[in-house]
C-alpha cells in the first residue's frame, strides 16, 4: 500500500552544497580578502609609526637633558625603537649648541617581506629637527607624523 497522500511528490532532503556554490563562495571571499588586505597593511605600518615618533621624542628628550648640562647636544649612538620597527640615530653632523636633526629610518625585515615597516611609501625615513627657532621641532615628512 502506498504512504504518499494524493497530489504529493516524494522529495529527497537536502544533502548539502553543490560544489559549484561552494566554488562561487569561495570566488567571493578571495575577492573581498584581495581587496581588504592591501587596506589592512596600511592602516598597521600607519599604526607602527607610533614606534619611530615615541623613539624620536624620547631621543629628543634625552638631548635636552644632555644639553642642560653641556654646552652642546650629543651625539648618541644610534638605538632601535622600542617596537624594532626602527632604527633612531642623531644624524650625522647636525649637532651644535642650538640644534640637531634625529632620523628615524624603517627596519627591513626579511621574514615578513612586504608587511615590513619598509613598505610604508614615503615614510620608511622620519625626523625631527630642533633648532633656536623651531624650538618644538620640525616633523618631517609632515603626513607621517599625522595619527
Amino acid at each position: 500500500m502506498d504512504r504518499r497522500k494524493a497530489g504529493q511528490c516524494e522529495h529527497r532532503a537536502n544533502q548539502g552544497f553543490t560544489l559549484i556554490e561552494l566554488m562561487i563562495v569561495l570566488a567571493i571571499v578571495a575577492i573581498l580578502a584581495a581587496v581588504a588586505y592591501p587596506s589592512y597593511m596600511d592602516s598597521i605600518r600607519a599604526a607602527r609609526r607610533v614606534d619611530a615618533m615615541n623613539g624620536l621624542l624620547d631621543l629628543q628628550n634625552q638631548e635636552e637633558k644632555w644639553r642642560a648640562s653641556n654646552l652642546t647636544f650629543n651625539d648618541f649612538a644610534d638605538a632601535i625603537s622600542a617596537d624594532t620597527y626602527y632604527t633612531l640615530a642623531v644624524t650625522d653632523g647636525t649637532n651644535t649648541a642650538t640644534g640637531y636633526t634625529l632620523t628615524a629610518t624603517a627596519v627591513a625585515d626579511p621574514d615578513v617581506g612586504n608587511t615590513s615597516q619598509t613598505a610604508d611609501t614615503g615614510c620608511t625615513v622620519m625626523t625631527l629637527t630642533v633648532l633656536a627657532a623651531t624650538p618644538g621641532g620640525v616633523k618631517t615628512p609632515a603626513i607621517c607624523w599625522r595619527n
